[in-house]
């Protein structure tokens, strides 16, 4: 096997949180092209049509007009954003435009790495020589499931598998030759969930797609969406964390302090997790980003967090990510955080 057998996350590059927060500048911008899935998984909410038309979420693909407001207002910070993520709440290459947004963000010179995830259907060789062609640095592909009937089980949407594993065989294929031709590495992951898979399957997913990737692992499934349940009956591993660490619960959220998520309509939630976009502390359309960075609306969220009062508010309280979901730990370094943002002022 080719690959390496990695978490998603580049724990070598991991900064602890709490020595640095609050940060002037997010380190990721995580972007949703669009709020609408070609996929309907049993363990998304996106995937429950009645449930997100019950929220009144916005469902279709950003203006790509709001997308340039985006990256263009990056250029108000004193740095480059290190992480562009082009991925929230739904498939983001429903985006017909997909290819121009890494190529636009790319060529601003206001992010310094550009990724994605995607469940990989849509990836037809000409979308992919694109998207590769337009400067991106990591795709990662969900994997969900090791046949056509498996994967038309958990995401409700039929799959030709063999299809499916040749397209990302020459999604692969040309990011190497790119690579060989003008340097540029773009890095493609592969994950699956374990407890989807039985022991049989777990090996030929990695005999399968251990070749046609960089990285592969996988991941254990774990309470993503807070007051959100699966409608399939996985077992979940309780002990360990989605990356393998250890899980218990923090009372401090670390999304809150190092990602701005920007949804699909322009506004701006508290984190990747607000779902129904309930959590609103601002709206691109309307401020600029660094506006909504520093501003007031999320500085409260986060002193909440940092007091000890996460539970005060509703969906963060129901949220199990911090305890399933999260590297960081900022707990001990609450107070000190605390001081700093008041030195701020």
């Amino acid at each position: 096997m080719k690959a390496e057998v990695t978490p998603r996350v580049h724990m070598e590059k991991h900064v602890p949180l709490g020595q640095v927060a609050p940060l002037s500048q997010p380190f990721v911008v995580a972007l949703d092209p669009s709020s609408a899935c070609n996929f309907r998984c049993k363990f998304c909410p996106t995937g429950d049509h009645g449930l997100i038309h019950s929220t009144g979420r916005y469902q279709g693909i950003m203006d790509f007009r709001v997308y340039q407001k985006v990256i263009d207002d990056l250029v108000e910070f004193d740095a480059p954003i290190k992480t562009l993520r082009l991925y929230k709440n739904g498939e983001p290459l429903v985006h017909p435009r997909f290819a121009e947004m890494v190529a636009y963000a790319r060529q601003s010179g206001h992010v310094l790495r550009i990724d994605t995830t995607t469940n990989g259907a849509l990836l037809t060789p000409e979308l992919s020589h694109d998207i590769v062609d337009a400067g991106i640095d990591q795709i990662n592909i969900s994997v969900n499931g090791m046949s056509s009937e498996q994967m038309e089980f958990y995401t409700r949407t039929a799959v030709d598998f063999g299809q499916y594993v040749e397209q990302l065989r020459e999604l692969f294929r040309y990011a190497k030759a790119v690579e060989e031709r003008n340097g540029h590495h773009c890095e493609i992951f592969i994950k699956s969930i374990e407890e989807i898979l039985s022991e049989e399957e777990r090996q030929r997913f990695f005999d399968t797609f251990g070749e046609i990737s960089d990285r592969i692992v996988l991941e254990h499934i774990s309470p993503a969406w807070p007051t959100f349940r699966f409608s399939v009956d996985v077992p979940m591993k309780f002990h360990a964390g989605n990356y393998g660490q250890d899980a218990y619960e923090r009372k401090v959220c670390p999304y809150l302090f190092y990602i701005l998520v920007v949804n699909a309509d322009g506004t701006c939630s508290t984190c990747i997790g607000d779902w129904p976009n309930g959590q609103i502390v601002g709206d691109v359309r309307k401020t600029s980003v660094r506006a909504i960075w520093n501003g007031e609306k999320l500085r409260q969220y986060q002193k909440l967090h940092l007091q000890g009062r996460r539970k005060e508010i509703p969906f963060c309280g129901a949220c199990e990510v911090v305890t399933y979901g999260t590297l960081d730990d900022m707990d001990a370094d609450a107070e000190e955080i605390l001081k700093r943002m008041e030195a701020e002022k």
